[in-house]
């Protein structure tokens, strides 16, 4: 089979190496770029994150990520965002008082975790739904987290009953928080699969075989 073409988009975020390494370990043709035809015309695009919500939003603003993604979704083109990578996808993230809004893809708000221990930073199991996609075959395994915030609670409407709400896996660090997301084309992990050792490779790969 033709190794799928991915490409991590680009954006000053700082763990895109550890992304790259752990794509083409399961055999994905990768690209590191934020060029708008490296990024509309790979199989997948992956988003990375790591550090404050605000930079994160900027960083993707500054190279027309957002249109770029909303394009690739609206498409059906399959998308997976990483850490903060998946919190922008919310409505907005709250960090020390400061509202800033999101991608609003999913209705949520990220925020603090509601535990003694901050960051959350470690191996944790999580809670997937029987029919993923992105767990197929690994849904209690542990995985790897770092982060302080979080999306905590979880509300979704379905205006057309045809629509098939979002898959939504959990975690918990001092209450649940939402793990990852699939949602037809677009997809998050707020763990880090790079960083999750044999479990994190299959969920890339499992995610990669679905690209088309």
């Amino acid at each position: 089979m033709t190794a799928r073409t991915v490409t991590v988009l680009d954006y000053g975020s700082g763990n895109v190496r550890s992304v790259v390494r752990a794509l083409e370990h399961v055999g994905a043709n990768v690209i590191l770029s934020a060029k708008p035809d490296d990024v509309l015309n790979a199989d997948g695009l992956l988003v990375p994150g790591v550090g404050a919500f605000q930079a994160v939003m900027k960083g993707l603003k500054d190279v027309d990520a957002l249109r770029m993604i909303g394009r690739r979704v609206a498409g059906g083109r399959p998308v997976l965002g990483i850490c903060v990578g998946l919190q922008v996808l919310f409505d907005e993230g709250v960090e020390h008082g400061v509202r800033t809004p999101g991608m609003a893809e999913w209705p949520g708000v990220v925020e603090r975790l509601k535990a003694d221990v901050v960051p959350h930073m470690g191996w944790n199991t999580v809670q997937a739904p029987d029919d993923t996609v992105l767990f197929d075959g690994i849904g209690h395994e542990r995985f790897y987290f770092v982060h302080s915030y979080g999306v905590q609670d979880w509300s979704f409407d379905v205006t057309q009953p045809a629509m098939k709400p979002p898959q939504v896996t959990w975690s918990n660090h001092g209450g649940p928080f939402i793990a990852a997301v699939e949602n037809g084309p677009l997809s998050a992990t707020q763990f880090h699969p790079e960083k999750s050792g044999d479990a994190g490779a299959q969920l890339l790969r499992n995610w990669i075989e679905g690209l088309r």
